[in-house]
């Protein structure tokens, strides 16, 4: 038999501790071992359980959930707290999964959301809400150089030569990679990125100067006048 995935539900209210309650112990393996209202008690509760998982608000009164997290992850850093908050900017979020949360859920999102990211968190995996990821994914577009950051050299060099016109098959033959890797790495690099169509990676791929506009006039198949501006 698999142990029970043990809970500790953090919340000041108590209708919302009763909800989740209700709605993780409805799930085959779970069990939710304490509840606390607040920070401190988030902390005292943690000792003395030792959860797998702990489901916490941001705002709780006094400290913040953010405060006994980094509370929580100093004593043990595999620590998994998922966070799950009224708020779904991306500062909060950020703020929260640099500190030590495994994950990053709005009350707005479905409870099926809820439960999907608790078993994630539970089986030691990211999670994050989509309104949050979104959020998240808006912000990072804001600034680019931060996406990059995100994407491994051959990512880099992929998403250069598509931004530069080049195709799939085209970027399979000069890489020596076969069609499907270049689908995937194509796939990926949008995922990491948060780029929806081949537009926003040309107009990532221009903002960090991989590829210059003079590039892609190049690739194109008909000309296109230089714009200047009036004198």
């Amino acid at each position: 038999m698999t142990a029970a995935v043990s809970i500790l539900l953090v919340d000041d209210h108590p209708v919302v501790r009763e909800g989740y309650r209700r709605l993780l112990e409805r799930q085959p393996g779970y069990s939710v071992c304490a509840e606390a209202d607040d920070a401190p008690g988030a902390y005292a509760a943690y000792c003395e359980h030792a959860p797998d998982v702990v489901v916490m608000d941001m705002l709780l009164p006094g400290a913040s959930g953010l405060d006994a997290l980094r509370h929580i992850r100093q004593r043990d850093a595999e620590a998994r707290v998922l966070i799950v908050t009224m708020h779904a900017g991306a500062s909060l979020a950020l703020k929260a999964l640099e500190a030590g949360a495994w994950g990053y859920v709005t009350k707005s999102s479905g409870p099926r959301e809820l439960v999907r990211a608790v078993a994630a968190v539970a089986a030691g995996q990211r999670a994050l809400s989509e309104d949050t990821a979104q959020a998240i994914a808006a912000d990072r577009l804001a600034d680019p150089m931060a996406l990059l950051e995100e994407l491994g050299a051959r990512e880099t060099e992929i998403l250069r030569m598509l931004a530069s016109g080049c195709t799939i098959d085209a970027i399979a033959a000069a890489l020596n990679l076969s069609e499907k890797t270049v689908r995937n790495y194509h796939y990926g690099i949008k995922n990491k990125t948060g780029a929806q169509t081949d537009a926003q990676l040309v107009w990532l791929a221009l903002s960090v100067g991989l590829v210059q506009v003079d590039d892609l006039r190049a690739a194109l198949p008909f000309p296109v006048p230089t714009l200047r501006m009036a004198d």
